[in-house]
């Protein structure tokens, strides 16, 4: 049935009342918005941005002078996962595989790995850490006597001669020029590695990071952190008589690392290394296997001993322990011979913490690798002791990366992008002794080019 519309007229008059109704609704509408609303806002609404947490699995690694200052985070590799890194783009991850390396005797040749072909790798990358925006300070504190250096140097009047402050030779890992050298209190240059014709065809010592001797002082192990490698040198020969690690090569698997850092020889013939970015600390036999580890490969958190965060030194101690650092929150942890805690740290006097050191009376030394750089001393239980305060520029460090105590009461450093190694009173807080030209690379007698280690060769050993 069709719908019945009223006449023409009668629809007209509807029309018209509709479009009143019409008008009216809108004008009612319009002020209603006025009034809930009000005038337009003048300024966008605020909202509040919460940075990501940042990840653990890529800390800040030392960089060369001619880089930023400003910390930058590289590549994680995940675990049990093996890259090759070409020397001339180390950001370029690739994947290979090798068997474990063998150590080789002094009359044999020890050939670096080559580059296998690569593989396209997955890229990691996290959030940098907030450094500190200031620095505690605290009263200084003369460092307690202790048997070891109740004679000392330091803040002695007049001041020791240069044989009694160097009592001996200072082995330096002069990086940015591929060498070690070891120089006496005169500044001569007694011992060097390597020499033309140290190195046997096909061997290769690139970047060494940091240098100590073994125990019988007949030895030399070294770690070549961004080579990716370790080696040990007779002191006698001069001859490079074993190697761990593919050259320029990151990884995990057996026979690779990621940023050695710290090796040392054991008493026992097995040697230690940090190995920084796999967050772990091996063991290695003279074969190369590993026969134990501290902390799980690829996981990178301070929950000691299972896990640490990054750790760049492993001080053997003489109880058979070791002193572990670990750069991500300035963690010094003291484990026994069984792998046990003993002590835990945190020391918020330093940004970026290495290469802790325990002295004889039980504190701890450690070198603040930053600008300006920094050395303390804390006790056992995380008080501050000492802190060096320099009050000349000239005695202001630039990242120094390890401080050892001599046993005459001096602190030997190596102030990496000064390009010197010192020796400092800690009672007159003042430099005392140099080998370098503060700021200026060089390989010239006299000259260092990013010195990164350093360790004490005392006279008649």
């Amino acid at each position: 049935m069709k719908p019945v519309y009223p006449p023409r007229d009668e629809r007209a008059g509807g029309h018209g009342r509709l479009i009143v109704l019409g008008a009216l609704g809108v004008v009612l509408i319009a002020l209603l918005l006025w009034l809930r609303f009000g005038a337009a806002p003048t300024s966008a609404p605020v909202a509040q941005v919460i940075q990501p947490t940042a990840s653990l699995a890529a800390p800040i690694f030392r960089m060369q002078p001619s880089s930023s200052p400003t910390p930058t985070v590289a590549a994680t590799v995940p675990p049990d996962a093996t890259t090759a890194v070409s020397p001339a783009t180390p950001g370029s991850p690739t994947v290979s595989a090798s068997a474990p390396p063998t150590p080789l005797p002094p009359s044999a040749t020890l050939v670096a790995p080559t580059l296998a072909p690569t593989v396209a790798g997955a890229v990691f990358t996290a959030t940098p850490p907030t450094q500190p925006t200031s620095t505690t300070t605290a009263t200084l504190v003369r460092p307690t006597p202790t048997p070891s250096i109740q004679r000392s140097c330091a803040g002695a009047a007049p001041p020791c001669p240069p044989k009694a402050m160097l009592p001996g030779g200072l082995l330096i890992a002069d990086s940015g020029n591929n060498r070690l050298i070891e120089v006496n209190a005169a500044k001569h240059v007694v011992w060097m590695f390597p020499r033309p014709g140290d190195l046997l065809p096909g061997q290769t010592f690139l970047g060494p990071d940091d240098a100590f001797f073994t125990p019988d002082r007949r030895a030399i192990v070294t770690n070549q952190e961004e080579a990716q490698t370790l080696g040990r040198i007779d002191y006698r020969t001069h001859r490079l008589t074993w190697q761990y690690g593919h050259l320029y090569m990151r990884g995990s698997a057996p026979g690779y690392l990621n940023e050695p850092d710290d090796a040392y020889q054991l008493r026992n013939g097995l040697v230690t290394v940090a190995d920084i970015r796999n967050c772990r600390i091996l063991f290695l036999s003279p074969k190369g296997a590993i026969v134990r580890q501290y902390g799980v490969t690829g996981v990178c958190a301070h929950d000691p001993p299972r896990t640490f965060a990054s750790p760049n030194g492993d001080t053997p101690l003489p109880d058979g322990g070791m002193l572990v650092t670990e750069i991500w929150g300035s963690h010094v942890v003291r484990l026994n011979a069984a792998g046990r805690v003993i002590f835990d740290l945190t020391v918020p006097w330093v940004s970026y913490a290495s290469d802790a050191q325990l002295l004889a009376d039980g504190t701890v030394l450690l070198a603040d690798y930053s600008q300006p750089g920094g050395i303390v001393r804390v006790s056992a239980r995380g008080r501050l002791l000492w802190r060096y305060t320099p009050v000349l520029a000239s005695d202001m460090l630039n990242h120094p990366s390890l401080a050892i105590m001599l046993p005459n009461g001096l602190i030997a450093a190596n102030d990496d992008w000064n390009h010197r190694v010192v020796l400092i009173d800690p009672i007159r807080q003042a430099i005392v002794w140099q080998y370098g030209v503060t700021g200026v690379p060089g390989s010239a007698p006299g000259y260092l080019d990013i010195p990164d280690g350093v360790d004490f060769h005392p006279t008649g050993t």
